[in-house]
Order: C-alpha cells, then structure tokens, then sequence
C-alpha cells in the first residue's frame, strides 16, 4: 500500500489517569458508529509510548478534494453525525487537548514507503522543524541520507510527509517508520554502523555542515496500534483478525440483577 497523498493527523492529549481502558471505551463509540454506517473511509489508531501522554489518528485521502467529500458526507449523514457528537461528548471529557493537521506526502523524501500497515504494530515518528530560507539545504540533506541509506541498508524504509495545516506548520515534515515489532528498532540501531561506513569523509562532513545549516529541531517518539481505536480496512482484518477485530468495550452500563427474592 503507498502512502495516501493527504494524511489528516487527529492528536488528542489524554489527561493523566485516562489513558488505557477509560480511552478506549469512549474511542470504540467512533468505531462502532461508523461500522453501522458502514462507512467507506477507515483510520488509524495508535497511543504513545514515549512523550506526553496522547492518541494519534491517521485518516489518508487521495486529495483535499476528498476529504472535504468524507467531511461533507459526513454531515449529510444525520444518523452517523449524531452519533459522532455523542461519543465526541463523552471523550472530551478524558482529554486536555486536541488537535488536527495535514499533512502532502513527498515522494522524493521517501525510501521503499509502500508497505502492509495491516502488518504492522508500531510507528516510529520523527519531526523536523527547519530554519526559514534553508530547504535548498533540506532537500539536499534528505536525498543524501535516502540515497545512502538505500545502498547500505536494504530494509530500510520510511515515508516523508510535509505539514500543510495545522499547529507548528511551515518548514515542519515527518518522517513516518511503521515496524511489524520492536525487535526492527534493535535491528535499526545496529544496521547505522552500515549506515555510517558507506560514507565518504567528504559525504559526512557535507551531510553534518547541511544539518547544522537548515535543522532548527528535530524530535523521534514511538507509538503503538490500537485495534479498539481503529477503524480498520476489510483487508486487515481478513489477513489478521485476531488482532484487528478486537471484543469492543460496552459504553452502556450493564443493568444491575434483580434482587433475589
């Protein structure tokens, strides 16, 4: 599967103690509402391991053009709108923050991105902010590092996306690692020292002046899949049903036994 062209990020920043199950429940509200309306455009969910405590959504279309489409489908839908809003309401009351970006896949940044996120359980997020005046530099330091790192490290692969709107946006971009275990970041770690090797001293030297040119920040977190917040595609449930079709949690209190005469 290739990269969607636009990818819409939903972050919601859990307040402390709500995370894990409370979270859950309110997310598989969203779920199950656009299960009944058997809804065409899936998501992603997947809640950090590292950083401030949050959930990421993932929602890719073809084209702005098409998400505007889902948005206005959506609130043509009266059935699906008002169940939305209802588990909004309930969610809400978990979260300190929330908020939502978009973001243009970029190709030419990228290395062997097509891949089977049916597959795979975590993703590993780096964000690059860079200076005002230096993506002539930026380009240039990316395509050195993909074109290194395609000779170097066969397995290597990742997907590059550039912000369009949202918080922080302008000069920010992602780069997106989705892994089948935690066992590739071991494995990552060690292949750098094949990385490192297949460089020149000028290429070093070159890639280390271009970095410390056009990189105001740069920061790496990982994440892992949810399947309970996940509206998944037919095709990754079908090849993995045990883990993406998960028992969904009640939102509706269970009614209380009679008292026994």
């Amino acid at each position: 599967m290739s990269p969607p062209k636009v990818l819409v990020i939903q972050r919601e920043f859990v307040k402390p103690g709500k995370a894990g199950n409370a979270h859950e429940k309110t997310e598989s509200a969203f779920v199950r509402a656009m299960m009944a309306a058997k809804w065409p455009t899936h998501y992603l969910g997947m809640n950090s391991l590292s950083g401030p405590s949050r959930s990421l959504f993932f929602i890719g279309y073809d084209s702005f053009a098409a998400w505007e489409k889902d948005n206005m489908d959506t609130q043509k839908n009266a059935t699906l709108a008002a169940a939305l809003d209802r588990a909004s309401f309930e969610d809400g009351e978990l979260l300190d923050r929330y908020e939502s970006s978009a973001f243009v896949y970029r190709e030419e940044y990228s290395l062997r991105a097509p891949v089977n996120i049916g597959e795979m359980r975590y993703m590993e997020i780096s964000q690059f902010k860079i200076r005002e005046g230096h993506r002539k530099d930026w380009d240039a330091l990316v395509k050195m590092y993909r074109d290194a790192y395609e000779k170097a490290v066969p397995e290597a692969h990742w997907a590059m996306f550039e912000s369009m709107y949202g918080m922080d946006n302008g000069g920010v971009y992602l780069l997106i690692t989705p892994m089948k275990s935690a066992s590739e970041i071991d494995h990552e770690l060690a292949s750098d020292d094949a990385f490192y090797a297949s460089r020149s001293a000028a290429d070093s030297k070159r890639m280390a002046e271009l970095a410390a040119a056009c990189i105001e920040s740069s920061q790496s977190n990982l994440f892992q899949f949810d399947p309970k917040m996940s509206y998944p595609r037919d095709m990754w449930v079908k090849d993995n049903p045990d883990f993406w079709k998960p028992k969904m949690i009640a939102t509706k209190k269970q009614a209380k036994p009679a008292p026994q005469q």
